[in-house]
C-alpha cells in the first residue's frame, strides 16, 4: 500500500525498473552505422590478399632457410654398447626400471654446414604435459626456496612417507619426472663444445626460481630427493652454483610445461670456438647417449634435434602458409564479388535500399 502523501502514480513511478530518460541509457547518443557497399567491401578484400601473400611468401622463405636434422633415438638406433642386440630401451625394461643406465652411440651426417648459431633440444612425442593434475603437481614457494612444508597438490610426490619423512625436493610429478637423458655430440674424434647456461628464460630463473638459505643442507640433509632422481638438486651442476639447485637452467626449461603432446625443450647451445667458430661444419658425427628415460611404457618417442635460428625463431611453416592461405582466400572472395557486382550492379543502391525497407515494412504490416 503507497504511504500517506504519496499517489499512486509515485508509487507505480518508483517501481518501474525504466531506465532513465537519458541520451545515454535510451541509446540516443551520436553513432555511426556503416552501410556495407561492394565499393567499401571489396577494397578491403584486395588489399589483404595483396598485403598477406608476399608476408607469407617472406615467412615460409624465411622458415625454409633454417637448417633441422632430427634423430629418433627411442629404440632401434640406440643399441646398447655392452649387450648384444639389445636396444637401450629394452636394456631398461629389461631391468624393470630400476635405475639402470645404457649407453648407445649413433653415428650420422650434416650433408650442410649449419653456420651461426646452433642449438641442441630434445623432442618427445606423445607426452602429456599438459595433463590438469600434472600441471598442478608442482610447489611454487618451495621453488622461490621458501620454508614450509610441501603443498598439498605435490601428491603423491609430496614427502617421502615409507622411508626418512622427509618432503621432496622438489617436489610433484613435473618435478619427479624430469629429463634425465644425458647427449653428447662427436665431431669425428673431437667433442663439440656446448653450454647448458642461457639456456631457460631470463625472468624464469630471475622471478620464479631461488635457492633457499644454506642450499646445500637444504637439499641434502632436511628434504630428500624425488624417487626418479640419481641425485640431489645440488648436484644438478656441481662446477657452477649460479645453475645449480632450483636455478639449474635444465630443470627450469623442465619445469615450464608443454602445451601440446608432442614438443621440444632447449638442451644446449653450441659454443662458437675452434673448429667450431662460425657453426657445426658439414660431415660426419656421432651423438653419443647415455640412455635414462624410459618412454616406450607409452608408446612415447625421443629425439634429438640440431636447429639453426633466423630472425623470426625457428623452422615453423605454418605461420608463412596461414597468411598465404588468408591471402587466397581474400583475393578469391574479391574476384567473385567484383564480377558479381559488376553482372548485377545497381544504379542507385540508395533507392534499392529503401525499396528494401519498405517492402519489409509491409510485409511486417500484413
Amino acid at each position: 500500500m503507497p504511504g500517506q502523501g504519496e499517489t499512486e502514480e509515485d508509487h507505480e513511478q518508483q517501481k518501474s525498473k525504466k531506465p532513465a530518460d537519458t541520451a545515454f541509457k535510451q541509446q540516443r547518443l551520436p553513432a555511426w552505422q556503416p552501410i556495407i557497399t561492394a565499393n567499401t567491401a571489396l577494397p578491403v578484400f584486395l588489399i589483404i590478399g595483396l598485403t598477406f601473400i608476399p608476408i607469407g611468401i617472406v615467412l615460409v622463405i624465411t622458415s625454409e632457410r633454417v637448417l633441422e636434422h632430427d634423430i629418433d633415438y627411442t629404440d632401434t638406433n640406440c643399441m646398447s654398447t655392452t649387450a648384444a642386440n639389445t636396444t637401450c630401451a629394452q636394456a631398461l625394461e629389461n631391468a624393470n626400471y630400476t635405475g639402470q643406465t645404457c649407453t648407445c652411440r649413433i653415428n650420422f651426417a650434416l650433408d650442410k654446414s649449419f653456420d651461426g648459431d646452433v642449438y641442441f633440444y630434445y623432442g618427445l612425442i606423445n607426452y602429456y604435459q599438459n595433463h590438469r593434475r600434472y600441471v598442478r603437481s608442482r610447489d611454487d614457494n618451495q621453488l622461490l626456496g621458501k620454508e614450509g612444508a610441501a603443498a598439498s597438490e605435490c601428491q603423491p610426490f609430496q614427502k617421502n612417507s615409507t622411508g626418512s619423512g622427509k618432503d621432496y625436493a622438489p617436489c610433484g610429478a613435473i618435478a619427479n619426472s624430469k629429463f634425465n637423458d644425458t647427449l653428447s655430440l662427436l665431431y669425428g674424434s673431437e667433442n663439440v663444445s656446448v653450454t647448458n647456461v642461457g639456456i631457460a628464460w631470463s625472468t624464469d630463473k630471475a622471478v620464479k626460481f631461488k635457492n633457499p638459505d644454506n642450499a646445500s643442507n637444504y637439499f641434502t640433509s632436511t628434504h630428500d630427493k624425488p624417487p626418479n632422481w640419481k641425485v640431489t638438486a645440488w648436484e644438478l651442476d656441481e662446477s657452477t652454483s649460479e645453475n645449480n639447485g632450483y636455478q639449474n637452467e635444465d630443470f627450469i626449461v623442465w619445469m615450464r610445461t608443454a602445451a601440446m603432446p608432442t614438443f621440444r625443450k632447449l638442451y644446449r647451445k653450441l659454443l662458437r670456438n675452434s673448429t667450431f667458430q662460425n657453426g657445426l661444419p658439414k660431415g660426419d658425427y656421432t651423438l653419443v647417449v647415455t640412455y635414462n628415460y624410459p618412454v616406450t611404457s607409452f608408446a612415447g618417442r625421443k629425439q634429438f634435434i640440431i636447429s639453426t635460428t633466423s630472425w623470426m625463431g625457428g623452422k615453423n611453416p605454418f605461420l608463412g602458409w596461414s597468411y598465404i592461405a588468408v591471402g587466397i582466400v581474400c583475393m578469391i572472395t574479391f574476384v567473385v564479388f567484383f564480377i558479381l557486382h559488376k553482372t548485377w550492379k545497381i544504379n542507385n543502391p540508395f533507392t534499392y535500399q529503401m525499396a528494401s525497407i519498405q517492402n519489409n515494412q509491409r510485409i511486417t504490416t500484413t
